[in-house]
């Protein structure tokens, strides 16, 4: 079987292209590269007839840069307690899939799914298959503003009082 393999930018392109096509200058286009925030988890089982898992509790970033790495701190509160999960690597897109490759303490690990994202709101949703094994997880992410800092909260000016001598 033959598979073209797209570059993240490649793939960029090509997805923005309608939209470039309709006249829109490319600077106005959001960008694919950015640092998401996990918005939402849900764990789908396939070998149940349950229905999907919404994980509460989860938080944290997802760092996708041009030059193919990434960063990943995931965060999920749980009964017994915050579970992190942290990840450093590379990640690659062809079509609508992606992969992550990593090291972590149990050694060197692949990732794979399916991941869409929507340029007008900025959500990014990547489904990874196998975890664990016979599962897919889904995780919504939304990008952070750039330079996103909470806007200083104004003192309230208490009235001085005056030295006692």
């Amino acid at each position: 079987m033959h598979t073209t393999l797209f570059t993240a930018a490649g793939w960029l392109t090509a997805a923005l292209l309608p939209a470039a096509a309709q006249g829109l200058p490319p600077a106005l286009l959001p960008s694919f590269y950015a640092t998401y925030q996990y918005t939402g988890y849900v764990v789908y089982e396939d070998s149940s007839a349950a229905p999907p898992t919404a994980v509460r509790g989860v938080g944290g970033t997802l760092t996708l840069r041009p030059d193919g790495t990434y960063e990943k701190h995931l965060s999920i509160v749980a009964p017994s307690g915050p579970h992190y999960f942290n990840q450093t690597g590379r990640f690659a897109l062809a079509g609508d899939s992606i992969r992550f490759a990593f090291t972590d303490l149990k050694g060197s690990d692949v990732q794979r799914g399916t991941f869409r994202f929507d340029p007008a709101t900025k959500r990014l949703t990547v489904s990874i298959i196998g975890y664990p094994s016979g599962n897919k997880g889904v995780y919504e992410l939304v990008a952070a503003e750039p330079n996103a800092t909470p806007a200083p909260k104004a003192s309230r000016s208490k009235p001085t009082k005056k030295a006692r001598r």
